[in-house]
């Protein structure tokens, strides 16, 4: 073994943790970035078709990015004040939901009458100069949503932005890329490459999208065969939730559960709301989703979870949101590059095509 290849792992260790801090820092122009370059393929497809109808890239970029406007807009006005009271609401609720689950008849009775008899103990262990400190209740929820909801819509207005830029670029990028390179067949297989992203990603995001519409609307209208309020809001929300795999679902179960237990007053009403939620989610995951999305854009489950993890981690929600769109631009990278294809496969879950129906797919 020579110098080169001892000093690889090393070297790539420390490239990995750099990488992963660069990421960490530069998140806030990261993650709008990120989006952006997404929306950029997912929309460049559907460019090329109306740049054959004689559209110049410039009136199509700002017919897309006025679109992305408009949905941005609705969404905000449709859930700022609901979301707005939830998190007001939510140490109100909270304490609702440990007084009933934690009471004299509470299934937690026990536990609770140990805790205090832990603290009581505790306390009369303490100095009687012990220093006091008063906590505001419901303050911290509230501050912390106020003060993460403008650095939110500054990132969506960046990278609604940014899209109309790459789109009013044209293929531009995909030019240069193509020109850096030296032989036709890897000038060719570029070109590949970055049709099968808009592909599979357009087609896994419109699918997505769609079965994500009719999982809303049968929350909504479950909701409402509940006789809970505000069901279309919470439908939408279900809509919106349910791109997050895997903590989506139990995100949105959880906030109709408790405005269930708001509504209803008691905790069996909200464990019901709470059942049918993640029965529905459930039907769409097992069910619904395997049958009608390709079996060439389905993901190995552990490592999405770890994906989903990761971004979740460096980048909060957002990073949930589009870590499932960067996983498929890698497998798909994986899945055309000869030398990558055996990634490729492991990334794929047990229905994924084979690695020789690839290779004999590719000769």
């Amino acid at each position: 073994m020579n110098a080169a290849e001892r000093l690889y792992a090393p070297i790539m260790g420390i490239f990995i943790i750099l990488l992963v801090q660069i990421m960490l820092w530069g998140a806030n122009f990261l993650i709008p970035l990120t989006a952006a370059i997404l929306a950029y393929l997912v929309f460049n497809r559907p460019r090329r078709w109306l740049r054959r109808l004689g559209l110049p890239d410039m009136v199509i970029a700002a017919l897309f990015t006025t679109l992305l406007f408009v949905l941005f807009g609705v969404a905000v006005i449709w859930f700022a004040e609901p979301v707005t009271n939830f998190v007001q609401d939510l140490p109100r609720l909270l304490r609702e939901v440990q007084a009933t689950v934690s009471g004299p008849d509470g299934a937690l009775s026990a536990v609770s009458e140990a805790a205090k008899a832990v603290d009581d103990a505790v306390d009369g262990a303490k100095e009687k100069g012990a220093m006091e400190v008063e906590v505001v209740e419901g303050s911290s929820a509230t501050l912390t949503f106020m003060s993460l909801a403008p650095r939110l819509v500054s990132q969506v207005i960046f990278a609604i932005f940014m899209t109309f830029f790459l789109i009013a670029s044209g293929d531009f990028f995909v030019q240069r890329m193509v020109e850096s390179m030296e032989s036709f067949s890897d000038k060719r297989r570029a070109v590949q490459v970055v049709h099968h992203i808009e592909d599979r990603l357009g087609r896994y995001l419109g699918s997505i999208a769609l079965i994500n519409a009719g999982l809303g609307m049968a929350i909504g209208g479950a909701m409402v065969l509940w006789g809970m309020p505000n069901a279309l809001a919470i439908g939408l929300m279900g809509f919106v939730l349910n791109f997050v795999p895997f903590l989506g679902a139990v995100m949105g179960a959880t906030i109709a559960g408790f405005v269930a237990f708001v509504s209803f007053g008691e905790i069996w009403g909200a464990i019901g709301v709470f059942a049918t939620y993640m029965a529905l989610t459930s039907i769409e995951g097992q069910l619904v989703t395997p049958m009608l999305v390709s079996r060439r854009m389905r993901l190995n489950t552990p490592v999405l979870f770890l994906v989903v993890a990761f971004f979740a981690y460096i980048w909060s929600v957002v990073g949930m949101v589009v870590a499932v769109p960067i996983l498929i631009v890698a497998k798909t990278v994986c899945d055309e590059i000869k030398g990558l294809q055996r990634i490729g496969h492991f990334l794929g879950d047990s229905n994924d095509e084979t690695l020789r129906e690839r290779r004999a797919r590719m000769e």
